[in-house]
């Protein structure tokens, strides 16, 4: 037997609304109406529920209101459709009413259903409210285009498949929030494994490779295991335990003038300037050490003609009270030059000439009386032209006048650092102020625990982005096990990779005009992000950190870098990195500060369903933003326990019964502790 469209209707019914505002509608209840479990929706339906979904019939279609609380109302006359003219007297009867949050519309498009975020036309009072079936529950919750990564069921809907397009999960960053012990690592986890194993199933060649890339920065060393079963995963840690390992290497010449200031905790008006010109230095092929003699005065002649230059550019010679320590300075600088056996007759030549220079000013300016220490023009481009020649004799080139960036990646050794800090200090005359600043560089250069991740001159950048990013069509995941690195460098070497995974993505976009798609994924975000004051006494380690973070999430979209953060602490995090995140998977959180904070997150209608997170049990979570039409709590796909990340809750019982064995033998722990290996 067929059913009318309004006796169908009639047969989901459930209410009444009774007021209505942009932002909340209120609904009487009818007293028929499911008390616990509804029948009526084509399977058992847990019902009325905070949180479940309810419709309108409105033009066109149906508004979809999510119910965010539900009350009794005592009434002395309650209101039964059917039985007002019966003459019956009704006693007091609690009636009961709820609060739905509009969310959306649903329409019906040829045998199916499409949802759309937002109001077009709203009900009046009056109108009937009604369960939606399975058919229409499913379509709200598995809305939006290019659904293809399966990641869990939603409770709520009848364990609705939730599918997310991760162009948008990925392209705008993601933040995957939640206590300790809720579930965010195995998350992290399974989003990756998920959507490796998704692409590989719809391949365009089958034969073919998935070309993904995802890098994982892991402090605490918990996804060695959970990805040990790919045969494409590289696992870099700092010290190699296994032969699934490898050794984790970030050499010092990686690192940029804000790096070594960061980490040195460098003074921005005396300090920052002498590591800038040795960086220079360093990175011109000023080797200090292993040259020949005519290759190192050809190096300090160099130097010397930059320095002059800087000099008669402040006008120094020329002034009276200037030029009274430049005349020393300058006199300094020519003992420097001495004549070796081994040189050229043109080199001793031009050595000769110019120290002869050199003695006739200081003939010029001694013996008593008022001295006058000032330098005309000509007599100073006269030293230049010398100088200049000593260079040419000495294999000098001109090429190496051409400026030259201290941030481009060109190997250098820890050593070689020290000596041109220590070279150009002295001719900048910073030698006083570098006492505070060479012991930290030295103790760096020094320390076995990360010596072997900073001290390598001979790597190639392409293999080290080959290894780390990825190689050509190639599926690539990398952990980089950061839990063995010393406290004061982890952020630094955390901050370097970032900028050079940020930096090769923008350099490979501006030489194919495309993007290449790679997933920066950060755990344990809030050590590495934290907020900071911004002012000018802020150059740590940990603020060059999070300002390159920063930095990726506002512009990394732009060059195919997704950002996927995991914190246990929202409130900690940067304010810039956290606005850039457009999704969100939000596991159980109960601290107060981060409840605020995530409730900012949604509009005012759409909070409701935030007020689950205290309570939510592990791997329950509620997933938000650009990612999903609507926030929907899902339960997680379930991840075998071989492929969890190493975070599970420790079994205290059954240790303590003797149900699981703990053999202890602090021997081997301590000879590698002070060993210095793992």
């Amino acid at each position: 037997m067929s059913t009318t469209p309004i006796e169908y209707l009639s047969s989901l019914r459930i209410g009444t609304v009774e007021y209505i505002s942009p932002d909340r509608i209120e609904v009487q209840l009818d007293i028929e109406a499911p008390e616990s479990v509804a029948l009526n929706a084509g399977t058992p339906r847990n019902f009325p529920r905070v949180n479940g979904y309810v419709m309108i019939p409105v033009d066109l279609g149906f508004l979809v209101g999510q119910v965010s609380w539900i009350t009794i109302q005592r009434s002395p006359y309650p209101k039964r459709r059917g039985f007002q003219d019966f003459g019956l007297i009704d006693l007091p009867f609690p009636l009961r009413k709820m609060e739905v949050q509009p969310v959306g519309s649903l329409r019906s498009i040829k045998d199916s259903y499409k949802f759309k975020r937002g109001i077009e036309s709203f009900p009046s009072v009056g109108d009937i409210v009604i369960l939606p079936t399975d058919e229409q529950l499913r379509c709200i919750i598995e809305s939006g285009d290019n659904r293809r990564v399966y990641i869990g069921n939603s409770p709520l809907v009848g364990n609705a498949k939730v599918m997310i397009d991760p162009d948008r999960l990925f392209g705008r960053h993601l933040a995957v929030l939640g206590n300790t012990g809720s579930g965010k690592s195995c998350s992290v986890a399974g989003l990756i494994r998920w959507s490796i194993e998704s692409a590989r199933e719809k391949l365009v060649d089958m034969e073919g490779n998935v070309n993904s890339r995802f890098i994982v920065l892991d402090p605490n060393g918990e996804y060695s295991k959970a990805f040990a079963d790919k045969p494409n995963a590289n696992i870099y840690t700092v010290n190699v335990e296994g032969k699934a390992e490898k050794q984790l290497e970030v050499p010092l010449w990686f690192w940029n003038t804000d790096e070594w200031c960061g980490f040195t905790k460098a003074s921005p008006k005396t300090h920052r300037t002498t590591i800038v010109h040795a960086l220079k230095s360093v990175r011109s092929g000023n080797a200090f050490e292993g040259q020949t003699q005519e290759r190192e005065l050809a190096n300090y002649t160099r130097i010397i003609i930059q320095a002059l230059q800087i000099e008669v550019k402040e006008g120094t010679p020329f002034v009276k009270k200037r030029a009274y320590g430049f005349h020393p300075s300058l006199m300094k600088w020519g003992e420097g030059f001495s004549i070796e056996d081994d040189f050229s007759n043109d080199l001793k030549k031009a050595i000769n000439a110019l120290k002869e220079k050199m003695t006739e000013f200081q003939n010029n300016r001694s013996g008593g009386g008022y001295i006058d220490y000032t330098y005309s023009r000509d007599e100073i481009q006269e030293v230049i032209e010398l100088l200049n020649q000593v260079f040419s004799k000495a294999g000098g080139s001109e090429e190496e006048f051409l400026p030259t960036d201290e941030d481009s990646p060109i190997p250098f050794t820890g050593e070689n650092f020290v000596r041109s800090i220590e070279a150009n200090a002295e001719i900048l005359k910073t030698t006083d102020y570098i006492v505070t600043l060479m012991p930290r560089i030295k103790t760096l250069l020094t320390d076995v625990r990360v010596k072997k991740v900073i001290d390598n001159d001979t790597l190639q950048l392409s293999k080290w982005l080959d290894n780390y990013i990825g190689a050509n069509n190639k599926e690539s995941l990398t952990i980089i096990d950061l839990s063995l690195l010393p406290s004061d460098v982890t952020s630094i070497i955390t901050a370097v990779i970032a900028r050079m995974i940020f930096e090769t993505q923008q350099r490979y976009l501006k030489l194919n005009k495309q993007c290449l798609p790679t997933v920066l994924v950060m755990e344990e975000a809030h050590y590495f992000i934290k907020r900071y004051n911004d002012d000018a006494e802020n150059f740590g380690a940990s603020i060059q950190c999070c300002k390159i973070f920063e930095k990726i999430a506002r512009e990394g979209r732009k060059f195919g870098l997704g950002l996927v953060l995991s914190s246990q602490r929202p409130s900690e995090l940067s304010p810039t990195v956290l606005s850039q995140c457009n999704s969100f998977l939000l596991h159980r959180i109960s601290n107060d500060r981060d409840q605020e904070l995530i409730h900012r997150l949604l509009p005012d209608n759409m909070r409701g369903i935030l007020r689950e997170m205290p309570s939510l049990p592990s791997q329950y979570a509620v997933l938000l933003g650009w990612a999903s039409e609507l926030p929907v709590m899902v339960k997680m796909r379930t991840l075998r326990k071989e492929q969890c990340p190493q975070s599970n809750d420790p079994d205290y019982w059954d240790v303590w019964t003797g149900k699981e064995k703990r053999d202890i033998d602090w021997s081997k722990i301590t000879d590698g502790w002070q060993k210095n290996t793992p």
